[in-house]
């Protein structure tokens, strides 16, 4: 073979490689843009997508309990988050009373919907003299704490969906006025996870959600720089699932990149920042759960008044948010927990009043319970229609579909 030949076949194979490699970048590329959050990563996730959930408040039950439950099954909900608090279930040390705790799961078994179960709220004893008086503290005996997990995943193993361990430790509020740690959160986290997994393997362990804030400060750590140093500390090794929060604080269309954003955690999408955070850390296979999602009416408290909507807006913002979750976070979003059906004492001057689906003094429905019951679901490839709000279903004459 001549020379020019074989420099003419080494060049043609040069620029052979040359287009596999751009055809390669390019395709790769192109899979970026189609799945941004690596939807197609999601294997065998605990939750269909997307699982229907509401937080309720039904322990200390005046009356409302029942009702509200047969509220949730009227949504087509088909789950029930409720806090189990250690303080009210070991008030003194080795004192358990699990009335309230049985009365609440058989009821929610009896009408065919599922728990999820948020622990928390150590008892005064348990924690540390000087946060005596801090009810969302955490605890100072790790043991004693452990105790606890272990004592409720025993009892009701089998028989509750998921346990989201804390809430919003990235808040001094919420962490005893302390500055958050995400390192000690990881801790106390690890040492619940270890007992659940040990009493009821079964179980599906959701970290705590995390608050959206732009503080950064001792008051309050930003969730994205929170749930990065929960990675660096290895927190996934200890849950199944990634717990955030999403509150609407803008219309949920809007991005953390677009211009209508105020700043990047002050939108609905603000948990597509998370989920990058996962990406980064080689964590996409894992689901996320948004453990709480809602718009507020306040119009007492000025800290939560300058971005309230009306009630009709609120309405309409909730079916908006759940369209483009379907749309876009599917199959990486599974659990979807909509604040609140109320605990019926709250005041106006509570912030929880306001975020409210029903009216916690007037028992009534707002516009938003209203249209959310009657809006379509999609759970995984089950789908529930859209019903109108005079149909025998909505009206509460025949069984609403729950998804299954």
């Amino acid at each position: 073979m001549r020379a020019g030949s074989r420099r003419s076949i080494a060049v043609a194979i040069a620029i052979m490689v040359v287009v596999a490699a751009l055809g390669i970048a390019l395709a790769r590329h192109y899979q970026a843009r189609q799945d941004p959050f690596k939807a197609s990563a999601i294997k065998d996730p605990p939750f269909p997508s997307l699982t229907y959930g509401i937080q309720a408040f039904l322990w200390w039950d005046t009356g409302a309990a029942g009702k509200h439950l047969d509220w949730v099954r009227l949504l087509s909900f088909s789950h029930v988050k409720q806090i189990f608090a250690w303080s009210d279930l070991e008030a003194r040390p080795g004192r358990w009373d699990w009335t309230q705790a049985d009365r609440i799961l058989g009821e929610i078994e009896r009408r065919g919907l599922r728990l999820v179960i948020r622990l928390g709220q150590a008892p005064d004893w348990a924690r540390a003299p000087d946060h005596r008086l801090a009810n969302d503290a955490p605890p100072a005996d790790i043991e004693a704490w452990r105790g606890y997990c272990a004592a409720v995943a025993k009892r009701y193993a089998g028989r509750v969906v998921a346990y989201q361990i804390w809430n919003e430790p990235n808040l001094s509020r919420e962490w005893g006025g302390q500055r958050p740690d995400p390192a000690e959160y990881v801790r106390l986290l690890a040492a619940c996870s270890e007992s659940i997994r040990a009493e009821d393997p079964d179980a599906t362990l959701i970290s705590a959600g995390l608050a959206p804030t732009g503080n950064h400060d001792d008051e309050a750590l930003p969730d994205d720089i929170f749930l990065d140093h929960m990675y660096r500390n290895e927190f996934q090794a200890h849950i199944d699932v990634v717990g955030v929060h999403a509150p609407g604080y803008a219309a949920p269309e809007i991005g953390p990149d677009d211009e209508a954003a105020l700043q990047r955690w002050f939108t609905f999408r603000r948990i597509e920042d998370l989920r990058k955070i996962m990406l980064n850390y080689g964590d996409e296979a894992r689901q996320m759960a948004i453990m709480e999602f809602g718009y507020t009416t306040e119009t007492i408290n000025p800290d939560y008044r300058w971005f309230s909507v009306s009630e009709a807006e609120q309405a309409e913002m909730m079916l908006r948010a759940y369209e483009y979750a379907i749309a876009n976070w599917r199959p990486w979003i599974g659990l979807m927990t909509l604040i609140y059906l109320p605990d019926v004492s709250w005041q106006p001057d509570d912030e929880e009043f306001w975020w409210s689906i029903v009216a916690p003094d007037t028992g009534l429905p707002r516009q938003a319970f209203i249209d959310v019951a009657n809006m379509r679901k999609v759970c995984d490839d089950f789908e529930i229609p859209q019903r109108a709000p005079d149909s025998p279903v909505a009206l509460g004459e025949v069984k609403a579909p729950i998804c299954p």
